[in-house]
């Protein structure tokens, strides 16, 4: 559910529509103008039923960004990072990178939406009995009309206890709260989801198959959207469990190939890439700082004639846009953060922002993979970092005689 067109940033939020959503903005423009407010409201020309179809469109799009906006807010109050807010087909997403810290925090981020789409319910209530005192026309009162209405069937809606719909998120904090199991309340929660998933799709198929073709597949759709999303939730559930307890300085690659930022691409591909073929290459400045990241990807988009004149941190994703966490920060806190990430991957730095490890794609599967191989022993123990250092000083640091071996030597092998 990328982004298509971007609209510009609210409260620090990306906002954007992803391009499935123009799919909802016609079936609301021609259902309304061809359909409801005809009967409702005759004697219009048509083009001014296309035009208040499309002003309803419009604002109904508002309201359920404001719905996505209090979500965000209230997660940015509590210290979670939003990522971005996406309209698309099936609504508004919110993307939170991190999870509340608390039961309290997680109901309040939950039931904002709803009682954000309760509050525009009564705007456009509001607005609709002034137009009607003011004498406006039938069919402006009832465009403010049928927005109250939709709002409140929206806010009811997410209020379903099931995840990932806003009452998945309200009982996952109420089970919480009574458990004390953050990851037993979220799997209750998805399985809920999933429950009610299946039975949307259900009463759609009955729908298809009484006659009520559009209708059934709407819902059908739904359905499948939340069975998917609640799978999801519970497989991310899960994982959050086998990996409870590891710390990044546990997964990490701290035995890396760095790079100068002002060395051209052609001598990084002829001196180390040819050499090592590793798919990430950060870079660091003279103090040991994160610099940027390279990777095969954006070393291949830059044409061969052109590599010599090109220094590595033009083509470097830039920091501010790379991941980054501490050594001692809870791994599955980061692997929410490594989503949005430009190129997957997510560096390590110590308190001084000197680079001391990477994580990559091939680092998280494999942790994944032996996540259950654990017991209840840390995985490998604690580790120390090492720092970088420049590969025109040594390919790789080294450690104290006696010191045990650390890191993953080839450990971001991962496709590029």
């Amino acid at each position: 559910m990328g982004s298509s067109i971007r609209l510009g940033r609210i409260a620090g939020v990306p906002v954007g529509l992803n391009i499935s959503v123009l799919v909802i903005v016609a079936i609301l423009v021609f259902g309304l103008a061809f359909g409801r407010f005809p009967a409702v409201f005759p004697g219009w020309p048509t083009v001014v039923y296309l035009l208040a179809g499309l002003v309803t469109a419009v604002l109904f799009l508002l309201s359920l960004l404001a719905h996505e906006l209090a979500h965000a807010v209230m997660a940015q109050r509590h210290g979670i990072e939003v990522g971005r807010i996406t309209l698309w087909l099936l609504g508004g997403v919110a993307e939170l990178r991190g999870e509340p810290r608390s039961p309290g925090a997680d109901l309040k981020i939950a039931i904002v939406g709803p009682l954000t789409s309760l509050v525009c319910a009564v705007v456009f209530a509001g607005v609709a009995l002034l137009a009607a005192v003011a004498g406006g026309t039938p069919l402006l009162v009832g465009v403010f009309a049928y927005l109250a209405g939709v709002n409140v069937l929206l806010a009811v809606f997410n209020l379903i206890p099931a995840a990932p719909l806003d009452g998945g998120r309200v009982l996952r904090a109420a089970l919480w709260a009574r458990w004390g199991d953050r990851a037993r309340a979220a799997i209750a929660a998805a399985r809920a989801g999933r429950g009610f998933g299946y039975a949307l799709i259900a009463v759609g198929f009955l729908q298809v198959v009484t006659g009520r073709g559009f209708e059934g597949l709407w819902l059908a759709l739904i359905g499948l959207f939340l069975v998917n999303a609640a799978s999801a939730e519970e497989q991310q559930a899960q994982l959050g469990t086998a990996l409870h307890g590891l710390r990044v300085g546990d997964v990490m690659s701290d035995r890396l190939v760095v790079a100068d930022p002002d060395e051209s691409v052609s001598t990084l591909v002829e001196q180390v890439v040819l050499r090592h073929r590793l798919s990430t290459y950060p870079l660091v400045d003279t103090h040991g700082r994160f610099a940027g990241l390279v990777t095969l990807n954006r070393i291949r988009a830059v044409p061969t004639e052109a590599r010599p004149l090109t220094r590595l941190r033009d083509i470097a994703c830039p920091p501010e846009e790379v991941p980054s966490a501490r050594p001692d920060e809870p791994l599955t806190e980061l692997l929410t953060r490594m989503g949005g990430g430009a190129d997957g991957r997510a560096v390590v730095l110590d308190p001084g922002g000197r680079l001391v490890g990477l994580l990559t794609p091939s680092d998280i599967s494999r942790i994944i993979q032996t996540a259950g191989l654990r017991g209840s022993d840390p995985y490998l123990g604690p580790r120390g970092a090492d720092v970088a250092v420049p590969y025109h000083d040594r390919d790789h640091p080294s450690r104290p005689p006696g010191e045990p071996p650390g890191g993953h030597p080839g450990g971001h092998r991962d496709a590029a």
